[in-house]
């Protein structure tokens, strides 16, 4: 179905190929991963399998790329529209039409199908993704996971034989989530379907993977058996590490499997408190925080009819990073938005160590909150890195550097003469990201930070975080990541409807949560272990007495 010949592609004014003597075979009705680092080329990979990449983005392509025997050199993307459908992470940017009905016909309507077979189309694409019940839904209505079951019909119902998916759960939560990659796994099982998508959250879909295609970052690219290749990466996801670190084999995939080994070791861990044990670097304290911070009372925002925020309570202490969890649209941004000063603010009050900033403009409230939002980019307006980071330094009057020294701890190697806008997803994140932290603020707010940021930099993220509430300040992320959630949280609460459903320590809400609970809580239930670092200390913390391990 697809092919890679020795493929190069270089991007215009780049000293090194952004992939580099690359040969790949995805056969049809495989499910193919692609994973590595951000900026390894994951991006650049897929998007000259319809020859997006170089004819729309520029650079040279040396080597050969064929889709179902067709040459991207001689077929131009539009000419493949019939046989490749892309979709992104965003699809709302994708879409062209008012409903989901509409959507799906679109497509069809620019390759001149029959009106009939147009509307049998429609009819089966709406039964196969389980969204029938969404027709005449406006778009703007659904819930992320279902804007991207309708964007994958789209490219379905336009007749697409190869889905290729960059990132397309990174903005959902666990539940959204799995309902994109079920209907995915059908149209491979019952359809035939190629699937070659990317993803950084490797513990949703690499159980569902046939094979693994690892970009290491020199260029070239590493296929084979996902968990045999996964293993020793940087990138690996939790319950994969949990198995190399404990000597597993074979190294399980999912939950499931990982759980055939536990019985074992939940009687070793059995009295072992996960609160007494040395914490992990970037992981949560368990001293008492600081008193001040942030104070939030009553939060009310409505839009229209929409009652997104209901009468929300909030205590952010200094010291603590406090996570909000919640499926999409339960009124997290809405929430973290009213805090900064620039969002709807409808009803209730909030202040920052005592001092009432409710009727504050703006750029006073800045001075003591910093929001990073889901729209990072649109931050950046400046036409390279180094003018970003300069202009961070200058206006926070910090020392020159400070903003690179906090840029190159969350993603290393982005060149200073690079523009903003041809960064990846996740570089973007990590250029705004250090801009806001340059600021040094009081309380800082990030809106699902960890949206295209591997394992690595998720790590140099939560170090950050802690290190921000070590030094007194008061953070809060909103995010679906329950993986981060569990490695840096002091406190979880959880909105549902606009409401506050759930809070307390991370360890309580998230272990004991069946949505919201990360895999190694999954594979230890019902005890509350939370992350792999704090397994490993506890088995040895287990064994310590009389020298027997595991």
């Amino acid at each position: 179905m697809i092919w890679f010949d020795h493929v190069t592609i270089t991007y215009s004014g780049a000293t090194e190929p952004a992939l580099r003597d690359v040969c790949l075979r995805v056969e049809e009705g495989e499910f193919a991963l692609v994973a590595g680092r951000t900026g390894t080329g994951k991006s650049t990979l897929l998007g000259a399998v319809n020859g997006h990449v170089p004819q729309f983005t520029g650079g040279t392509l040396a080597g050969r790329v064929e889709v179902a025997g067709l040459d991207t050199r001689e077929f131009p993307p539009r000419d493949l529209a019939h046989l490749v459908g892309r979709v992104g992470q965003d699809p709302l940017a994708g879409f062209v039409s008012d409903t989901v009905e509409q959507e799906l016909a679109y497509g069809m309507e620019q390759l001149g199908v029959a009106p009939r077979r147009m509307r049998t189309r429609v009819e089966e694409t709406l039964d196969l993704l389980g969204i029938a019940d969404l027709r005449d839904r406006p778009l703007l209505s659904l819930s992320g996971g279902q804007q991207q079951r309708v964007a994958i019909g789209a490219v379905l119902a336009a007749g697409a034989r190869l889905l290729v998916l960059d990132e397309p759960t990174s903005a959902l939560d666990p539940t959204s989530a799995e309902e994109v990659l079920a209907a995915l796994l059908r149209l491979v099982h019952d359809l035939g379907v190629t699937v070659l998508i990317a993803e950084h959250r490797l513990e949703r879909v690499l159980e569902y993977a046939d094979r693994l295609v690892l970009l290491p970052g020199d260029g070239k690219v590493e296929v084979g058996e996902p968990v045999e290749l996964i293993a020793g990466a940087p990138i690996a996801p939790p319950v994969v590490q949990l198995g190399e670190s404990l000597g597993w084999r074979p190294l399980p995939s999912s939950v499931r499997e990982a759980r055939r080994f536990a019985p074992p070791l939940r009687e070793s861990l059995r009295g072992v408190d996960p609160d007494s044990l040395p914490r992990q670097p970037g992981g949560p304290t368990t001293a008492n925080a600081p008193s001040g911070g942030l104070t939030a009372h009553r939060i009310d925002v409505e839009y229209g009819a929409l009652r997104a925020v209901r009468e929300v309570d909030l205590v952010l202490c200094r010291g603590q990073v406090s996570v909000l969890l919640g499926r999409n649209g339960s009124g997290k941004s809405s929430l973290l938005w009213a805090l900064t000063g620039a969002g709807r603010l409808d009803g209730g009050s909030f202040s920052v160590d005592g001092a009432d900033l409710t009727a504050s403009g703006v750029a006073e409230v800045r001075r003591q909150v910093r929001m990073v939002p889901q729209t990072a980019a649109e931050l950046l307006y400046l036409d390279t890195v180094t003018a970003e980071c300069a202009l961070a330094d200058r206006t926070a009057s910090k020392p020159d550097g400070t903003c690179r020294a906090i840029l190159d701890a969350l993603a290393t190697g982005i060149p200073g003469d690079r523009n903003p806008r041809d960064l990846s997803e996740g570089q973007k994140l990590s250029l705004v990201l250090a801009v806001q932290l340059t600021a040094d603020p009081a309380v800082v707010l990030l809106d699902e930070p960890t949206r295209g940021l591997d394992y690595v930099a998720k790590d140099a993220l939560a170090r950050l975080v802690r290190d921000l509430a070590g030094r007194g300040r008061a953070v809060c992320i909103a995010t679906h990541d329950v993986e981060f959630a569990a490695q840096v949280a002091d406190r979880a609460i959880v909105m549902a409807t606009g409401e506050v459903i759930a809070q307390g320590s991370s360890r309580e809400v998230l272990a004991n949560s069946a949505i919201f609970s990360p895999q190694v809580a999954r594979v230890f239930a019902p005890q509350e272990w939370l992350t792999v670092h704090e397994v490993v200390a506890g088995l040895a913390a287990a064994a310590a007495p009389t020298g027997v391990g595991w």
